[in-house]
Formats: C-alpha cells, structure tokens, sequence
C-alpha cells in the first residue's frame, strides 16, 4: 500500500482526497465535527507538500441529485476554522464551478467539493456508469488520496473506480 511519501513531489499536483466527511447536522450546524477534524492531518500534509487539495467526500444520503440538507457548505466552513490558509468551497463536484474554482488554486490551496453523492454515477450499480463518473473526478487531479476510512469498503466512483485511474495512496486514517 503506498502512501502520501511514496507520492514524491507533489508542488504544483492536483491531488484528489477522498475524505469521510459524514457529520451529523442540526439544519446547517455541525453537532459532532470528529470526521472533519480525523481528515485535517492529510489535508494539512498534502497543502504544506505543495499540493492543489481537492476534497471529495459525501453527507447523508441524496438520491443522486442535489439537495440543500445534504450540502457539505457548513463542513467545508469548519474545515476552514481548522487548518490554514482558507478553504474554499464549490456548489457543485464534476461541474462548471468545480472546475472554475480548480483553474484559480494555487499550490497549497484547499477546495472542498459538494457532495460526491449528488451525482447519480458515484453509487451506480453499473460499473459503466460509475466508471464514468469515476473518469469525471479523474480528470479534475493527478494524483488520488484514499482517506475515507469509513467508507474505504464502498465499491463506488470516489472510492474504488477513481483509484484505478490515477497514481494513489493512502492517507493517515486508512493507512
């Protein structure tokens, strides 16, 4: 199993970090922030490496679509209160946003993406679509992180397709 060593110099890469960023919410507030703090040792690695920090990870259980109750806006907020420099945040994971928002990072900047559940191809059961999907993320990084241990057993596009198609590691919680 590689690591985030093994990766070599990351300046200047975009790295793709599946994070289990599950928390509890009360509306908007976070009641129970331990997932996002356990996930700040390898965002914080991977930004002071030099790396583009690309978070994806998902929060409840949308229906493969959009929906505010589910949106990760208040765990990326937190996350911000946590770690140095700011975190920033897009409205959407594949789309016009995320890539928008990708084009500007420099190196050692952090974007959380919104819920990698609100696109049907991340739980597919077809693995065509899911590998679709999986291609989307893909292009967006060069380099994957898995991070997300409670949901590392998951056969879905964030979690076991995308790690297919880039260089991976694992980070702090799975290793």
């Amino acid at each position: 199993m590689k690591t985030i060593s093994d990766l070599g110099d990351l300046r200047g890469k975009r790295v793709l970090v599946r994070s289990d960023l599950n928390v509890p919410l009360d509306g908007s507030t976070i009641t129970d922030d331990g997932r996002v703090r356990a996930s700040v040792p390898t965002i914080v690695q991977l930004a002071d490496a030099g790396a583009q920090v690309l978070v994806v990870a998902h929060l409840g259980r949308p229906k493969g679509e959009p929906d505010p109750k589910f949106s990760l806006a208040p765990v990326a907020t937190r996350l911000g209160e946590l770690i140095e420099p700011q975190v920033y945040f897009a409205t959407d994971t594949v789309g016009g946003d995320a890539k928008t928002q990708i084009a500007s990072l420099a190196d050692g900047d952090v974007l959380v993406l919104e819920n990698v559940r609100f696109n049907a191809g991340e739980t597919s059961k077809d693995d065509d679509e899911r590998g679709k999907f999986a291609d989307k993320l893909a292009d967006l990084a060069d380099v994957f992180v898995s991070d997300g241990f409670g949901v590392v057993h998951h056969k879905q596009a964030s979690v076991y397709d995308i790690a297919t198609r880039l260089p991976a590691a694992v980070g702090h919680l799975v290793e």
